[in-house]
């Protein structure tokens, strides 16, 4: 069973709360080696770790901050932008020398212990837990397990093509992934296998309604528009029309035999707010999946994803 989850899981949890709440309660939980949480406050000069807990201030030595910090295999940068956010540790030692508590902590151990006896039993198809920390043009970084970084590729996020990962996620966002491919202690993910097939997203809608989506693309030929991350459909030409804009469309067509969706756009508006919620179609309880085929079965055109063999995405991906 998983007890290795991403930063910040554990830090509202009444157990975690108690024991960092006294030095008593903290000795304790070094000798029993439990995973606890709390806020970094600062990072020094030094870039070691400063913790705030309840009982008195606690370091994290920068080559105890995190897995590969000491060979230089990671950045300082990893431990910079911990400030202000939760981290995962261990008690190494705690004392009352001349009446002030003298706490030490270590980040690293914890995620040495992630990577052995989590990380790498991890395969292609395992589907896990995963928290957002930064967005780049390229893809979504996340948290897999106690600050152990990974990357979404951003065509791998959703079927529905994005300008950029904050179309479709936020820093902090806790979301669930898919493990594309595994070495070593390095995982790669995948996310849109997860919110479901045309027909499984195509169902959630019918010829005459009409319905709100999100303008992704402006061609001549036509403007492609998200009725869902994981459908788009066509629609004619329209002036004033610009990607990111908001838009209500009447459904003129659904052809599952050819993935498409034919539509009209009718009014557009400015966009604004935070990313729509994502629908999971694979249910919780679901932790991994050999293969997952997007395209219908009356189709022609086959789009699937082969965990640890090769893939077919030919479907309509705007």
């Amino acid at each position: 069973m998983n007890k290795y989850y991403p930063e910040g899981a554990l830090i509202e949890l009444p157990e975690n709360t108690a024991a960092i709440s006294s030095l008593s309660r903290l000795e304790e939980a070094m000798r029993q080696g439990t995973v606890l949480e709390a806020r970094a406050s600062v990072c020094d000069s030094n870039h070691n770790l400063i913790v705030d807990l309840p009982c008195g201030r606690a370091v994290i030595p920068r080559t105890e901050g995190a897995v590969g910090i000491e060979d230089g295999t990671t950045r300082d940068i990893a431990l910079i932008t911990k400030v202000n956010k939760p981290v995962a540790f261990r008690v190494m030692s705690v004392s009352a020398a001349d009446g002030s508590p003298r706490i030490t902590l270590s980040r690293r151990a914890v995620q040495q212990e992630c990577i052995d006896r989590y990380i790498t039993s991890l395969v292609p198809g395992d589907i896990i837990p995963a928290r957002v920390t930064h967005l780049e043009q390229f893809g979504a970084f996340v948290d897999i397990g106690c600050g152990i970084p990974s990357l979404i590729p951003i065509n791998a996020i959703s079927v529905s093509r994005i300008a950029h990962p904050s179309d479709r996620f936020f820093p902090g966002q806790s979301i669930r992934a898919v493990v594309k491919g595994v070495a070593g202690s390095r995982i790669w993910l995948t996310h849109k296998e997860l919110l479901g097939t045309w027909e499984e997203n195509a169902s959630l809608f019918s010829c005459g309604e009409t319905v709100s989506g999100m303008i992704r693309s402006v061609e001549d030929y036509g403007i492609f528009v998200e009725l869902s991350p994981n459908l788009a459909g066509l629609a004619e030409p329209k002036a004033g029309v610009r990607a990111g804009m908001r838009t209500s469309v009447y459904i003129k067509a659904l052809i599952p035999e050819k993935m498409k969706v034919k539509l009209s756009v009718l009014e557009v508006f400015e966009s604004g707010g935070a990313p729509v919620p994502m629908k999971y179609f694979i249910g919780e309880d679901i932790t991994h999946i050999d293969e997952w085929r997007y395209s219908p079965a009356c189709s022609d055109r086959i789009s699937e994803t082969v965990f640890g063999g090769p893939d077919t995405f030919t479907g309509n991906d705007r």
